[in-house]
């Protein structure tokens, strides 16, 4: 189990209503598990359009729960943009 931080930018920002909270998690997948269960509703609508870093790295097509965090890591939460 590893302790770091989520960020959350744009829509994910406005649906978790914070711009940063902790994680304590092994996978990505658990992260995110725990995420859905603090903000039900609206962020669990937005993280299925979101892309994700895991320190720093795309996370791409891997399955979430292949991800793994790090101690201190960060997650950063990339709803899709518009523009340019």
């Amino acid at each position: 189990m590893a302790t770091g931080t989520i960020r959350y930018w744009a829509a994910a920002k406005a649906a978790a209503g914070t711009a940063e909270e902790p994680y304590s998690a092994g996978t990505l997948a658990e992260a995110l598990d725990a995420v859905r269960e603090r903000h039900p509703g609206e962020l669990t609508r937005v993280l299925l359009r979101c892309s994700f870093l895991v320190n720093d790295e795309p996370v791409g097509k891997r399955p979430h729960d292949a991800v793994p965090l790090t101690e201190g890591g960060t997650v950063e939460v990339l709803p899709p943009f518009a523009g340019g």
